[in-house]
This record gives C-alpha cells, sequence and structure tokens, in this order.
C-alpha cells in the first residue's frame, strides 16, 4: 500500500475543529478511530467461540467472511487487524481475498511472533530470525511489499527486548514494514522497547470491565501512541436493563454497544478500539459508535459502576 499524507498527531494544524474520529497512526496513516479485528473471521459453527475461541482454522463460510470484509471498509472503517497465528495464516490470506489491491486509505496491521502448536496453544516465539521469516511470510499472504503496521504479538521472556524489536526495527529499515506495534506490555516494557525503535501501536485487553491496563492507556495518551483494546465489547452485568450503561445509551440515543465503544473513545484521544464481528448489522452499529458523543458525567457515570 502506498500513503502520501504526511501529518503528526502533535503538528497537525488547521484552522477548523479537528476531526476526533481520525487519528494519525504513527503520526502518518490517517485512520478511522474504529477499526475491524478479523480474529473471529475464522473456525465455523459449534466451535468455541469467545476467550476460548480456537481461531485454528479459516473460516467456514470464505464468502461471508469476505463480504463482512468488504463490508467494513465501505462502512469506513479504514484499519483492519489480522496476524499470522490467525488461522495459521489463513487469516492473512482471506484479508488479501477480500480487500486486494488495496484502497489508498486502507492500513493493514496484522503481527508476529507467536506459534500454534495446537488449537489451544498461543505460544511466543521471539528469535529474530523468526520475527523476520514471518514477517516474510505475512508480506506473501498479504500480497503487499510493506506492512503498514507489524505488531509483537507477544514478548518472548526468553529473548532480549532489544533483539525482539531489534528484528522489526531491521525490517522497517529494509522497507518491509512502516510503523512497529506492540500487544499484551506494561508501561516498563512498552518503554524498554522504545529504546530500540519507536512504538507507534499498543494492543492490550481493555474494556469496560477490564480495566487493568489503565496505565497504559495513560502513557500511550502522553506520547502520541495508539492504543488498541482487543476485546473492547466484553460486558456484564454491569451493560443489562437498568444499568448505568444502558440508561446513558437511552440518553444519548444509542445502543449500549455503541455506549461502550463511546466510553473507550473518550477514555483518551489516542484509543482505536478494533471490534470483530461476521455480521454486517454490528458492523454497522460499531462504526456508528464514533457519532455518539458522550459528556464527562456520563463517562464517570459509567466507569464507577463498571
Amino acid at each position: 500500500m502506498t500513503h502520501t499524507t504526511q501529518f503528526t498527531n502533535t503538528e497537525h494544524v488547521t484552522h477548523t475543529e479537528p476531526d476526533r474520529s481520525v487519528f494519525f497512526l504513527g503520526g502518518d496513516l490517517p485512520v478511522r478511530r474504529v477499526g475491524y479485528g478479523t480474529m473471529r473471521l475464522a473456525d465455523g459453527p459449534g466451535e468455541p467461540s469467545g476467550g476460548e475461541a480456537h481461531i485454528w482454522t479459516a473460516p467456514a463460510d470464505r464468502a461471508a467472511a469476505i463480504r463482512v470484509l468488504r463490508t467494513a471498509v465501505e462502512l469506513g472503517l479504514n484499519l483492519i487487524d489480522t496476524a499470522d497465528a490467525y488461522a495459521l495464516g489463513a487469516g492473512e490470506e482471506l484479508v488479501a481475498d477480500a480487500l486486494h489491491p488495496y484502497r489508498e486509505d486502507l492500513v493493514i496491521a496484522t503481527k508476529v511472533g507467536v506459534v500454534r502448536p495446537s488449537p489451544t496453544e498461543w505460544v511466543p516465539l521471539g528469535h529474530p530470525a523468526y520475527l523476520r521469516q514471518q514477517a516474510e511470510l505475512s508480506l506473501r499472504r498479504l500480497r503487499t511489499d510493506r506492512i503498514d503496521l507489524l505488531q509483537l504479538h507477544r514478548l518472548d521472556p526468553e529473548f532480549p527486548v532489544a533483539e525482539q524489536m531489534g528484528a522489526l526495527k531491521q525490517l522497517q529499515e529494509e522497507g518491509k514494514v512502516r510503523h512497529i506495534g506492540l500487544s499484551e506490555v506494561t508501561v516498563e516494557e512498552l518503554a524498554e522497547a522504545e529504546e530500540t525503535a519507536p512504538v507507534a501501536s499498543v494492543q492490550n485487553l481493555y474494556n469496560l470491565a477490564t480495566r487493568g491496563h489503565d496505565d497504559v492507556v495513560d502513557h500511550a495518551a502522553g506520547r502520541g501512541i495508539a492504543f488498541l483494546p482487543f476485546f473492547p465489547l466484553a460486558m456484564g452485568a454491569h451493560a443489562g436493563p437498568g444499568s448505568p450503561l444502558a440508561q446513558v445509551a437511552g440518553e444519548v440515543g444509542a445502543t449500549p454497544s455503541q455506549t461502550a465503544l463511546a466510553w473507550l473513545l473518550h477514555r483518551s484521544p489516542t484509543v482505536l478500539p478494533i471490534p470483530g464481528t461476521t455480521s454486517a448489522a454490528h458492523l454497522a452499529e460499531n462504526a456508528a459508535a464514533l457519532e455518539v458523543a458522550l459528556t464527562d458525567e456520563q463517562f464517570d457515570r459509567i466507569a464507577a459502576a463498571a
């Protein structure tokens, strides 16, 4: 993909109110602040779902999965997130089948650094040569000569952070990777990684009910780093009828899911939720969350209850 827009999050100045629905990933790639995560486009009926999903095989209904991906882009969701570990590379192939040749404004993110010896195992592997090999395979499967955002799926404690980041930096210097991201890291790990190469994004588990990475959200905001919460819509009893989330949803004329996404968008200007779904209707619902604005009081009320 070729992008010509050159701005930074701190230097992009206009004479009008900035579009808060757009974030400049890595300082130069404008993306809508709700993206699309492709992890759920795998397996088939009867397989475990949610946090227990295997993400092991290509989707049972490939045509339907392709339609969902194309619909996401048609709705303006131009940040598409996948990984080499999703269905053993079939997830990346699916993205290419659906969207290649890529639109000028489309940003494709993928991940390397996890091996899948079985349907239930996700094992970090940070050997620098392995990371570089996997990136080469991702380039082939995605049918591109440069990955917009290559994320280290997990840090491997068996290898120094500098060596793992160094492998991604080498790919960046070779022109095969535009920006580097991390996943499931602490503030300390993020800071250590930044000593080797700039970090454009962090993808951690985070939602209304799971806020263990509040400090990472704040650190990322202070550094102009995108924070991509995965499983952004995990909701429990706090989202049920009569809950503060449901009450606020009624006040703003939105669904509870849209309001939960709006809460994330309000949480920090660098938060970019990437909800996944196999439903075109849910895609449209998620995309419309960008139009939902919460007051500080509504934000606090939801946060206190959850």
